[in-house]
């Protein structure tokens, strides 16, 4: 986690939600694609610990994480959900994504193999010739 952060530090969002001094959640964003043209596209990923969930804390995050890709110039967001995971695949419709497409038996974990589904959501509209997205230092300060 802690090479997530590095990484996304100054240049895309990562956010984390803390109660009584325990992390509750974090929700961050990340390139879609290495190459020049996905440049616009991000993908996502919002988390919740156990005891901290069902209280619109999932929701909290990904809005502002949403609120701060449109302020950087994103168009699209996408999300990865292993499979089976009914809960987080509607959560997700919830938020506006719709299903992209599965990969299948795309991930290995927990001693077996896991079909991927790819979600997207649009944050803006498409426009011809978009300004480059900026880096998160490059926006100006906001506290929550």
């Amino acid at each position: 986690m802690r090479a997530r952060i590095d990484r996304a530090s100054g240049v895309w969002p990562f956010l984390c939600l803390e109660r009584a001094g325990e992390v509750a959640g974090f929700a961050y964003a990340y390139p879609h694609r290495d190459r020049a043209s996905y440049r616009w596209s991000i993908d996502t990923s919002v988390y919740v610990a156990d005891g901290f969930r069902r209280g619109g804390r999932a929701r909290q995050l990904y809005e502002a994480l949403f609120e701060i890709l449109r302020a950087q110039g994103y168009y699209n967001a996408f999300a990865g959900i292993a499979l089976p995971n009914d809960p987080s695949v509607a959560f997700h419709h919830r938020l506006g994504f719709s299903d992209v497409g599965i990969y299948r038996n795309a991930g290995y974990k927990l001693g077996a193999w896991h079909d991927t589904i790819w979600m997207q959501r649009e944050l803006r509209g498409p426009k011809e010739n978009p300004a480059e997205p900026l880096p998160l230092r490059a926006l100006p300060p906001v506290s929550r």
